[in-house]
Parts: structure tokens; sequence; C-alpha cells
């Protein structure tokens, strides 16, 4: 049978890449225009006292979301065959509480992969060729979540297959969890403390500060989401969250 034969085909990778690719700007876009008003209302909110210069990295930005999904798309696709042979299935689906414990372990896992992943492209060599690129802004909007090196996007879109894998998923717990992984990319990012954000229900959570922090001292805070490996390991960004 054919790729284009297996329903599972088009569920599986052509469903996620879909997901990942459409859902950060659904997230970002209301987000980077509240940056680029920058409301006075919401100015107590905001998390840097410069709001920085979000208008000047909108076109780049589009052009990195566009370079870096189409990479990954047919890194998708290439992979299709080894993909095909893990327990990601499209059959019945899971009862409701099963799908929310599953995305739960996806985001603890992800955030701890990330750290070490995003630490070791913080060595010297690494992060001037590949990380460099995501550190050219300083003063985060949504936008900037996927301003990155087409390397560094592969390696974190890997890292968010991990957990589906390891469980075995069906598809639709793996498209969940890949869309909420790109609002945390987008809310991460933001620039502003959310009110009524999602993001608390999550126990460790750190606050759009954390990232933030990582990005005004490029050093430290390296757990994309969530504080607590930073804090065990002593490696909160200097000064966090005494700043903040």
């Amino acid at each position: 049978m054919s790729w284009l034969d297996d329903p599972l085909f088009w569920s599986f990778p052509v469903a996620a890449w879909l997901v990942s690719t459409f859902a950060f700007p659904v997230f970002a876009i209301p987000l980077t225009l509240l940056a680029w008003m920058d409301p006075p209302s919401l100015r107590h909110r905001r998390i840097q006292g410069s709001r920085g210069k979000p208008q000047r990295w909108i076109v780049p930005g589009i052009g990195h979301w566009a370079r870096n999904n189409a990479i990954m798309g047919v890194v998708t696709l290439a992979a299709w065959p080894l993909l095909r042979l893990s327990g990601v299935h499209d059959g019945p689906l899971d009862p409701w509480w099963q799908i929310a414990a599953s995305v739960v372990f996806f985001v603890y896992l992800d955030d701890a992969l990330y750290y070490v992943m995003h630490r070791t492209l913080h060595h010297p060599r690494l992060y001037k060729h590949v990380h460099a690129v995501h550190h050219r802004v300083t003063t985060p909007w949504a936008g900037s979540g996927l301003y990155m090196h087409p390397i560094e996007y592969c390696l974190t879109g890997a890292l968010v297959l991990v957990g589906p894998l390891l469980l075995g998923s069906h598809v639709v717990t793996l498209c969940i969890w890949v869309g909420i992984r790109q609002w945390i990319a987008a809310e991460g990012h933001c620039g502003y403390r959310i009110p009524l954000n999602p993001s608390h229900l999550f126990p460790g959570y750190s606050g759009n500060d954390f990232h933030d922090a990582h990005h005004a001292k490029f050093t430290g805070n390296y757990s994309g989401f969530l504080g607590y490996i930073d804090r065990w390991l002593g490696t909160n960004s200097k000064g966090f969250p005494a700043d903040h």
C-alpha cells in the first residue's frame, strides 16, 4: 500500500504538521497585535520596561515561520516509514481523562527534554551557528516564538513527538498536544502577563516572565515552560525571579 493510500499517513504526519503550522499563527497573531498596539490600559502587564519593536520583526518572523514549517513538513514526511512503525494510531478514541492525562505527561516530559536540548544549544559553537538566531529578539513578542534556525525548530518538533511515540497515542491526542505546544511557544514569548492565562493550570508554571528573562539575560531559565528544573539545578537567569 502506498503512503497516499494509508489513512494513518493523513491522520498522523500530515494532520500533525498542519495543526503545528496553523495553530501557531492562531495564537500568535492576536498576541502580536497586542504587543504592536501596546494599549496603555495593559502596560502594567508588560514584562519588560521597553516594548521593543515587534513591527520590525513581523516580516522576518513570517519568513521564519514559513521556511521552518516547510522544512519540518519535508522532514516529517521523510520520516514516515519510521513513524509508521510506532504505536501512534487512528483506532477508537481514548476516554477524555486518558487524553487529558497524556497531555499533562507530554507537557512535563517535553519541558524536561527541552531543558537538556536548550542548555546544549547554549554551548558556544552551537549557540553561534544555531541558537543565536532565536536570541536576536531580546524583547520577545508572540510571533518570535518560531523565529529560530531550522535545525533548532526540527529538534524542538522531534521532542514534541517523544511522548506520543512512547505512549502509542491516538492521533487526536497527538494533535491536541501539538496545538497546546504551539500555544506554549506563542504565550511564552508574548511579552505580557496574560490575565486568566490557562497555562496556570499546570503546577510549576512560572509565568511568561520565565522565558522572557532568558531572552533578556541570554542565559539561565533553560526550561521552556516550567521553572522547577532550573530551580533544582540552580540555573535560573541572573536576578530571576527577584527582578520580576
